[in-house]
């Protein structure tokens, strides 16, 4: 507290005297000041100016705007947690690869289908397996979480604004783990994407658990359900026939508009 108070005034002491010391500068075709007591006022200004804005000055200012952009921008909040599945260092607060993330809308575990109920809850009809819930199961490209639950496939990370449906070179998240840490993810065009405040881990849910197991030979019927459910911040069990990618889970509370 006590150095935002120092940046603020140092901040208003800019704003009140660079208008005077403008003033006092030499512009070509203006003719020089003489006196004394003007030169030495003009003296004086010059130290304060080169004072005032030494670079640790300018920098604790350029970040306490920088915090003031931030806690202006504006939130929508969206009216159901939605949820990542990323991929990445745990241990990084930023990468690429975000081309390769996937986002459910809804939650996607009520909606799912517990892999021992595959056959019929999920057999298929006419080479097309349709879940209760209205989603359609890929065969190539399925997806459990830690209860032993198939769920739907997540849809790719939306590029278009919430607000106007504008597509956009970033797009900022609010995302939390469920524990400490609460802050802005940006996604970029490219893949690339970083997180405002601690590490991919912070704002991990750990107890949320998701792979995606893939291939020709990749059955629901080859899970061994022993090993459900998973223990939160496990690693999801592999499954014989099956090419298996674990996600992080990320909860998603809104975007920056």
């Amino acid at each position: 507290m006590r150095h935002q108070r120092r940046a603020m005034m140092i901040a208003s002491a800019v704003v009140f005297f660079l208008p005077l010391l403008a003033s006092s500068l030499q512009f070509p075709g203006r003719r020089p000041l003489a006196s004394s007591s003007t030169v030495g006022s003009a003296a004086a200004r010059r130290v304060f100016l080169s004072t005032i804005l030494s670079a640790p000055v300018v920098s604790t200012l350029a970040a306490n705007a920088a915090e003031t952009a931030k806690e202006q921008r504006k939130y929508q909040r969206y009216p159901m947690t939605r949820f990542i599945a990323a991929l990445g260092d745990p241990n990084s607060s930023s990468g690429t690869g975000a081309e390769t993330w996937g986002l459910w809308v809804d939650d996607p575990g009520p909606r799912g289908v517990f892999l021992r109920d595959y056959d019929k809850r999920l057999a298929a009809n006419n080479n097309v397996s349709v879940a209760p819930a209205g989603w359609t199961f890929d065969p190539k490209d399925w997806w459990v979480e830690e209860h032993g639950l198939i769920m739907s496939t997540p849809g790719p990370l939306p590029r278009k604004s919430m607000k106007d449906k504008l597509v956009l070179p970033e797009k900022k998240y609010i995302v939390t783990g469920g524990r400490e840490v609460t802050t802005v993810l940006t996604v970029h065009d490219d893949g690339r994407w970083e997180l405002e405040k601690g590490k991919l881990y912070d704002v991990t849910h750990l107890p949320c658990r998701s792979a995606a197991y893939r291939g020709e030979t990749c059955k629901p019927q080859s899970a061994n359900l022993k090993d459900f459910p998973v223990k939160p911040g496990a690693e999801m069990p592999t499954i014989e026939g099956c090419a298996k990618q674990d996600y992080a889970v990320l909860f998603v509370l809104g975007e920056v508009v």
